[in-house]
């Protein structure tokens, strides 16, 4: 991972980042494809920046406020260099996403290494380390003739969640302690949880859990966790919902879960056609995501209500990116 050149400078940034999200206006999410951004985002000089007369690119993401989040700080920033970016919202899950990318349809788009490996590469063991997902990560695209950037500082994994009140009654701090429940607890989450290695299947096998599963949609995932819908549930580890401490998230030692830093997927041909600054723009921003960063843009988006579009904005102006 990257390090930053200026921690003091970073540090101000981040909180500038923040109480700007904390106090913008609300906002709807987009769900449709998009090329647009708000005006400010792109400066008059970006006519003229190096992306300017390059041919134009498709950034896709999956299907979480998160991911919205990523394509656009990514597709924003390159806008601001003057590359012209289209953004296509919310293509599906990593198999679908990495299908529409190596088929053409999109030129990038940001992916998660331990899943990707997991999800793609079919691997059912993980590496013993970030840096080791990374390399077997790139090595693993390489064979398609896409490239994977440098990682985001933060990372984000799943993790089982539950309310407090269950986890006392259980006596649950870990994932290995919902072994002796058997069937009976019921655990929440999206369908491609019950067939991924660092889902149901990996912590059959590490654990020896067996519960029930129920598939549960991301968005609905608090909900029904909330609801007692489910016991527990699966949820993402830098979700904003987790700001709050309402819910207690069992322990993962034997790292079922992988490492899951960020780094966006980027067919080489796009990379050739673009030129250096393109990569270098990605880089910078991916840089910047530390997990209080995301977690931030994330309850502002999920909690919030603002959309994807603006808290992106918000961030590479207090950045200044935009």
């Amino acid at each position: 991972m990257r390090e930053r050149t200026s921690a003091g400078r970073s540090l101000a940034l981040l909180a500038t980042a923040a109480a700007t999200l904390i106090l913008a206006a609300c906002g709807s999410s987009s769900k449709t494809t998009s090329n647009s951004t708000p005006a400010s985002t792109t400066p008059a000089s970006a006519a003229t920046g190096p992306g300017a007369g390059k041919p134009a690119v498709t950034i896709g993401d999956k299907n979480f406020a998160e991911e919205n989040i990523l394509g656009q700080l990514y597709a924003q920033a390159l806008k601001a260099k003057g590359y012209t970016v289209n953004v296509k919202e919310n293509v599906g899950s990593t198999e679908i996403a990495y299908k529409a990318l190596t088929s053409g349809q999109i030129d990038m788009y940001p992916e998660y290494t331990g899943v990707l490996l997991s999800a793609i590469a079919g691997k059912t063991t993980n590496p013993s380390s970030a840096t080791a997902a990374l390399a077997e990560a790139r090595a693993f695209v390489a064979k398609e003739n896409l490239t994977l950037l440098e990682p985001t500082p933060f990372y984000d994994s799943n993790v089982l969640a539950t309310l407090p009140a269950y986890a006392a009654a259980h006596h649950l701090a870990s994932i290995a302690d919902l072994a002796s429940l058997g069937k009976s607890v019921r655990l929440g989450g999206p369908p491609e949880f019950a067939t991924r290695f660092e889902g149901l299947p990996g912590i059959q096998k590490e654990y020896g859990v067996n519960p029930t599963f129920v598939p549960i949609a991301i968005e609905l995932s608090y909900r029904a966790l909330e609801s007692k819908q489910v016991d527990v549930q699966n949820v993402f580890s830098t979700d904003g919902q987790l700001l709050g401490g309402q819910f207690k998230l069992l322990a993962d030692p034997k790292h079922v879960f992988g490492y899951q830093n960020v780094a966006p997927i980027v067919r080489n041909s796009v990379l050739s056609a673009e030129g250096p600054e393109f990569a270098a723009t990605l880089n910078h921003v991916s840089s910047l995501l530390t997990i209080p960063a995301i977690q931030q843009m994330n309850k502002a988006v999920s909690i919030d209500k603002q959309s994807a579009v603006t808290v992106a904005a918000q961030f590479l102006k207090a950045n200044g990116l935009a």
